[in-house]
């Protein structure tokens, strides 16, 4: 399976991390694009150095994942971003309300937005995880617009009712949605009516 995933300046790095590791793990081929905002969240989330250069927080990220393939922000030569190639699936994990309203207005500023431009318009699985709480009527009226536009809409919002005990089986939560959606086995949580 193919899937890209574009990182943006959202709050969730831990979301991505995680969700990466399991696209890896579950022998996807993974184009990686994030923001520069969406580098200063990784850096900053997962360790914790707001300075750390772009490469390292890239190499730190994807580690030994061979599968992974990274792409910088204006790289519009990458496979994702055209509708002529082969892509199962595209997720941007977190998904800023700055790139929900870009998406929304049809703009593509870079490899993100135009892989996501890709998926609608090719009516491919685009799922986009935004973590902005309170939503303005802005915000709103935007990822509307998108889940209209056949966008699914994942909401970084963990369930309580599987037991979680630690911030990772919270993670787990919305990373087994994100894999369902793209329609990867996994067992990061028990199932409703199963025990935890």
């Amino acid at each position: 399976m193919r899937v890209f995933l574009g990182v943006t300046g959202a709050s969730g790095a831990p979301y991505t991390e995680r969700l990466l590791r399991a696209l890896a793990a579950s022998g996807c081929e993974v184009g990686l694009c994030a923001s520069r905002s969406g580098i200063e969240v990784l850096a900053t989330e997962l360790y914790r150095d707001p300075s750390l250069a772009r490469e390292e927080v890239l190499e730190r990220l994807v580690g030994d994942a061979d599968s992974v393939t990274v792409y910088g922000e204006s790289d519009f030569r990458s496979p994702y971003a055209s509708g002529s190639a082969r892509v199962d699936a595209y997720v941007i994990c977190p998904c800023s309300m700055a790139t929900v309203g870009t998406l929304a207005s049809g703009a593509m500023q870079n490899l993100i937005h135009r892989a996501a431009s890709v998926a609608l318009k090719e009516r491919r699985k685009l799922i986009l995880v935004p973590r902005e709480t309170p939503l303005s009527s802005i915000h709103l009226r935007g990822l509307a617009t998108l889940n209209e536009a056949g966008a699914v809409i994942l909401l970084a919002a963990p369930g309580f009712y599987h037991g979680a005990e630690t911030i990772e089986d919270l993670v787990d939560f919305v990373v087994a949605r994100a894999l369902d959606q793209i329609g990867i086995d996994n067992s990061l949580m028990p199932r409703w009516g199963q025990s935890a």
